[in-house]
């Protein structure tokens, strides 16, 4: 399904044609918009997943963090063999009671790192050396509003649909049972994405078997 789809179904299935300012027409991308955060913030999807290499530099203690960055799932060192060291989590405060900048003895590889502020992360101890960097991290890709497709488009239409009419129905004030009945099928939908997202892309067959459902 793509966008214009998409806005054909919701159109249809709220039975609003409002295409005066502000009306329903002209609202239609924040429903959708509101349906894609929600859905994101609920599932663990591949697809809402980045990875990007970058560079550490001898002295600076700071690495740069993408502009679309929301949350790290891994961040690593990589050294001159080639080598991954993957850096725990820690507060800003321990890195810079454990690290101070007034210790240039103290360098090394770093072992550490810490979200500093919207733009960039910390380390310690600060880079002894040049090394590379990997970092994966989640995101919010492009939403089908601009991009015109998308991978819940493509792959799970069901549930941005029935996501977006939630968010319709409130703007409309729709009665209980309309709202009760998109829940419902909403529910329904991310109920099967999330044994996608958080269950079957997390494990294979070889090691965990198949899954089954017990039979009553």
């Amino acid at each position: 399904m793509n966008y214009a789809e998409l806005t054909a179904a919701i159109t249809a299935y709220a039975e609003n044609y409002d295409t005066g300012t502000g009306g329903f027409i002209e609202n239609i991308p924040v429903f959708v918009r509101n349906a894609e955060e929600r859905v994101y913030n609920i599932v663990q999807l591949p697809a809402l997943r980045k990875n990007v290499t970058g560079s550490l530099t001898s002295g600076n203690k700071y690495l740069g963090m993408p502009s679309d960055w929301l949350s790290t799932f891994s961040l690593a060192v990589i050294d001159e063999n080639n080598e991954y060291l993957f850096l725990l989590n820690k507060d800003v405060n321990f890195i810079r009671e454990a690290y101070p900048d007034t210790d240039p003895d103290g360098y090394g590889k770093p072992r550490y790192y810490a979200v500093f502020d919207s733009n960039s992360f910390i380390l310690g101890p600060t880079p002894d050396a040049d090394y590379g960097a990997e970092l994966h991290y989640f995101y919010y890709p492009e939403s089908i509003v601009t991009a015109g497709t998308s991978w819940l488009g493509d792959n799970f239409e069901s549930v941005l649909l029935y996501g977006s009419l939630l968010e319709a129905a409130a703007y409309m004030k729709s009665n209980p049972d309309t709202i009760s009945n998109y829940m419902t099928r909403y529910n329904e939908a991310i109920t099967l994405l999330k044994q996608l997202g958080d269950g079957k892309d997390r494990r294979d067959a070889y090691r965990n078997g198949q899954v089954r459902d017990p039979v009553r």
